[in-house]
């Protein structure tokens, strides 16, 4: 993991973040929040109405819809990373604080697609400042009109 990205401690600062790169690219944007170690998509394993961790924290999860095209959603984990779904293609793992620069890479027309004929196949690209980038197959059927506007 890289160190060049503004550190977002929790779950709420990376929200917070998310929130000032929608207001730079003017999109609109809803979050739900998950509190509690009974709610948080990962703690499946906590009793019912388990709310706190076993280290005695407050798991805090939010899933975030951006308005606009492409079409995406961010969820942020508890456990420092988030899954980043633009048009469809699934980035999991980004780091939590890598969260806003991917943003900014996607609306500032930085991520496109690459083809590569034999073997064939299509990829998102999303690269990031400091030579990180992340990339994930675009399935066959799977280009929208944002993707297919996108391909290099």
């Amino acid at each position: 993991m890289s160190n060049h990205h503004p550190h977002l401690p929790t779950t709420e600062s990376a929200v917070t973040a998310i929130r000032a790169v929608a207001a730079e690219y003017r999109l609109g944007l809803t979050v739900t929040d998950d509190i509690g170690a009974d709610r948080t998509s990962r703690r499946t394993s906590a009793g019912v109405f388990t709310v706190l961790d076993p280290d005695g924290s407050l798991p805090h999860e939010a899933f975030v819809e951006l308005g606009g095209s492409p079409e995406v959603t961010v969820q942020v984990f508890p456990e420092d990373d988030a899954t980043i779904t633009v048009e469809g293609v699934e980035f999991a793992d980004v780091p939590r604080d890598a969260v806003p620069a991917f943003l900014r890479s996607v609306y500032g027309g930085l991520a496109h697609v690459r083809t590569r004929f034999l073997p064939p196949g299509q990829w998102l690209v999303v690269p990031l400042p400091g030579d990180e980038t992340y990339r994930e197959p675009v399935f066959r059927g799977a280009l929208t009109p944002w993707l297919t506007r996108a391909v290099r």
